[in-house]
């Protein structure tokens, strides 16, 4: 009988609005970090407080496209950039995973756990994608 591995608790963050292959590709890419993802997803208010504008789709339907992928484990409400380090703590997480246009500034967190961050998808992002809609 082998022993079970200890449970390794990842953590990112984001909006997750007009969710793309982008987003599916960067939280298999988190869980692939550990046993467990937890998913801190902006609030509406969040996001107009960071981005100026409110998300296509609200909290509420982000959150179930989220809950739906097999590579999640939990999501919850991100309400203040203020608090990751909190959120680190009330999750036990192990590392905190970002993209890597973040590079450096989840820092702060390294001594709570371990941050990475990983490479986004090329060619994709939902900023983008929102101004091809504007412009068609």
């Amino acid at each position: 009988m082998t022993a079970q591995s200890p449970k390794r608790r990842v953590i990112t963050f984001g909006t997750f609005d007009l969710f793309h292959i982008g987003h599916l590709n960067i939280l298999k890419r988190a869980r692939a970090l550990g046993t467990e993802l937890y998913v801190g997803l902006s609030s509406d208010e969040l996001n107009m407080a960071k981005k100026g504008r409110n998300p296509i789709y609200d909290y509420e339907h982000r959150k179930q496209i989220l809950e739906s992928l097999r590579c999640v484990d939990q999501v919850f409400k991100e309400e203040s950039l203020e608090l990751k380090v909190d959120y680190v703590k009330q999750f036990q997480a192990d590392v905190l995973t970002m993209g890597a246009d973040w590079e450096g500034k989840f820092d702060f967190c390294k001594p709570y756990c371990e941050v990475i961050y990983l490479p986004r998808t090329p060619s994709i992002s939902t900023t983008e994608l929102i101004e091809i809609i504007r412009e068609i």
